[in-house]
């Protein structure tokens, strides 16, 4: 009986002196958060530390700094950064983005972008976001041309990877301002915060200071001058805000205006873009043919196919088109 007792107080005591614990309370992940079923009173009233005070006016909101670049932040596109510096920038073209081996062939070639054709193409988004992500770190950057200025073909355009943006047919300045707003995040444009290629690590996700933070920087928008009304706003639409280049695009300038290259009422047409450029401070881009016209410093080279058939014959020489002709068949002479 004693070592039962003596058992019994002894694994009591025992148990007294285990430390007793408690759970603690759960810290509030949302401590300025509204409570639940009432009104804050948030449209009139701030909460505590806001830097916006008073009742809420988008009109005087001040735009916070969570996605300011760091100080002294450097150009990581070497697009932009070639056209900064003055040096001439050349985009070779592809009109069929379903092919990523042709794609990235073009890629290497030695451009600085690719003119990525999607105005006069049939390539779809789909095609072109494979091509880019096989190859997104070659020589020349991924560009594009979109069909027109809207915010689902600039947003497809630059969640894909783009680093140069050419739209087209840009008649006013309001059509400006909206390419603008597409193309840049706030607090420059309206630009929605995605996802895509180019938030991926392997393309634009590890660049220095991050890829949010800094494409505003980094990103060349080029405009297209072709028609008439065009002309008229030229100068206006260069002084856009966010405008990297104008374009003075030589085939549909002599489409609208009615007048071949050469002509004087067609060189009038085209000086208007270059003084425009010139007046405004942005670059002035133009066909590969003119890269030694006065102030033209970027350019559209060929397309794919046309440099297959360059390269051929610069390879053949005096062996180009010699084919074998037999008088029977599919390659006699018709």
């Amino acid at each position: 009986m004693r070592f039962k007792t003596g058992l019994v107080a002894t694994c009591v005591l025992f148990a007294g002196a285990v430390p007793q614990t408690f759970a603690q309370p759960a810290q509030n992940p949302f401590p300025l958060a509204a409570p639940a079923g009432v009104d804050s009173n948030a449209r009139k009233a701030p909460p505590p530390g806001a830097v916006n005070q008073g009742p809420y006016d988008a009109g005087t909101w001040k735009y916070g700094n969570a996605f300011a670049p760091t100080a002294g932040a450097k150009i990581w596109n070497p697009a932009k950064l070639k056209l900064m510096q003055g040096g001439k920038l050349v985009g070779g073209t592809v009109r069929g983005a379903a092919d990523p081996g042709t794609y990235c062939a073009m890629a290497n070639a030695g451009y600085d972008f690719i003119w990525t054709e999607m105005q006069h193409s049939a390539s779809t988004w789909d095609s072109v976001w494979k091509a880019w992500r096989t190859c997104p770190h070659a020589k020349a950057v991924p560009g594009v041309r979109v069909a027109y200025t809207d915010e689902r073909e600039i947003q497809h355009a630059l969640d894909g990877g783009a680093l140069v943006l050419v739209v087209p047919t840009v008649d006013t300045v309001a059509e400006a301002r909206e390419a603008v707003q597409w193309a840049y995040f706030p607090p420059l444009g309206r630009r929605s915060l995605g996802g895509g290629n180019a938030f991926d690590p392997d393309v634009w996700g590890r660049v220095p200071g991050g890829y949010r933070n800094t494409i505003n920087d980094n990103l060349v928008l080029i405009l297209m001058i072709e028609t008439l009304e065009g002309l008229k706003n030229a100068d206006e639409i260069a002084k856009v805000p966010g405008v990297s280049a104008i374009f003075a695009a030589s085939s549909d300038i002599g489409n609208f205006s009615g007048y071949k290259q050469g002509d004087p009422d067609y060189e009038r047409a085209i000086n208007i873009v270059h003084d425009a450029a010139i007046k405004a401070g942005v670059r002035l881009c133009g066909p590969f043919a003119w890269r030694n016209r006065p102030d033209f410093t970027c350019f559209q080279a060929g397309n794919e196919t046309a440099q297959i058939t360059r390269g051929a014959r610069a390879e053949l020489g005096d062996l180009h088109d010699t084919q074998g002709k037999p008088e029977v068949g599919p390659y006699a002479p018709k």
